[in-house]
């Protein structure tokens, strides 16, 4: 069960950061972003979490805020299965979780 719970938090933090760096890199090469390769490389990490985000959010909901959308999702996640690894290493020990 710990296995599980920390691929699942292991995921979701994957996807945070590949969704905050694309953030911060498009940021900083501006209009060229879509011709930047590092930039391709964290939209490609990112992808399935913004199609999953744009699938549940309503139409009214505009293209251009579904990653924003999808990082609040992926943060709520993060919380929900923090809190579940901690009360699962509290139920087994401390020391079974280290």
């Amino acid at each position: 069960m710990l296995l599980l719970i920390s691929s699942l938090k292991l995921i979701v933090e994957i996807a945070l950061l590949s969704l905050f760096g694309q953030w911060v890199l498009g940021l900083l090469a501006g209009q060229k972003k879509d011709s930047n390769v590092f930039y391709k490389l964290l939209e490609v990490l990112s992808k399935p979490f913004v199609q999953i985000a744009r699938l549940i959010t309503p139409k009214v909901v505009i293209d251009r805020h579904v990653p924003l959308v999808a990082f609040l999702l992926l943060v709520f996640a993060w919380l929900i299965v923090t809190w579940s690894k901690v009360n699962h290493c509290i139920r087994i020990g401390v020391e079974m979780c280290q």
